[in-house]
């Protein structure tokens, strides 16, 4: 049993998983204080208000219904997805062009697994007209 755990935790992708996850949270503390101490007063310069809470609330029976508060998530998610993508995305990308072309990597094709080949052979001819 102990055993089993063991070759469990010791594979590979696990341990991976588990470095991505505190790299992942380590980096989002870095994503966050950009979003919050640079993009977000950015956008409270050109609107005047450092968020959108106070935006679009609606009285119903006593109640507020805070349409700001939820556009204030979205910026902020629209936020951190750019900063992922133009700080970290595009730059691995290019680099990785650049190895590749460097090394004389070509884009190739994935390998077309074989019964899935077979399996389409067999729909086409399927497919086919009988004579």
């Amino acid at each position: 049993m102990l055993k089993g755990f063991k070759d469990f935790i010791m594979k590979g992708n696990v341990v991976d998983l588990a470095v991505a996850v505190v790299m992942g949270t380590a980096f989002g503390a870095v994503v966050t204080a950009l979003v919050q101490n640079v993009l977000m007063p950015l956008i409270a310069a050109l609107f005047s208000s450092p968020n959108f809470d106070s935006f679009a609330v609606v009285t119903l029976n006593h109640n507020d219904i805070k349409f700001g508060v939820l556009l204030t998530a979205i910026v902020n998610f629209l936020l951190v997805a750019a900063a992922i993508y133009f700080v970290i995305v595009m730059p691995m990308n290019h680099m990785i062009a650049r190895r590749n072309a460097k090394l004389g990597i070509k884009d190739q094709e994935p390998a077309v697994d074989p019964q899935i080949e077979l399996l389409t052979e067999i729909r086409d001819l399927l497919r086919a007209p009988r004579a």
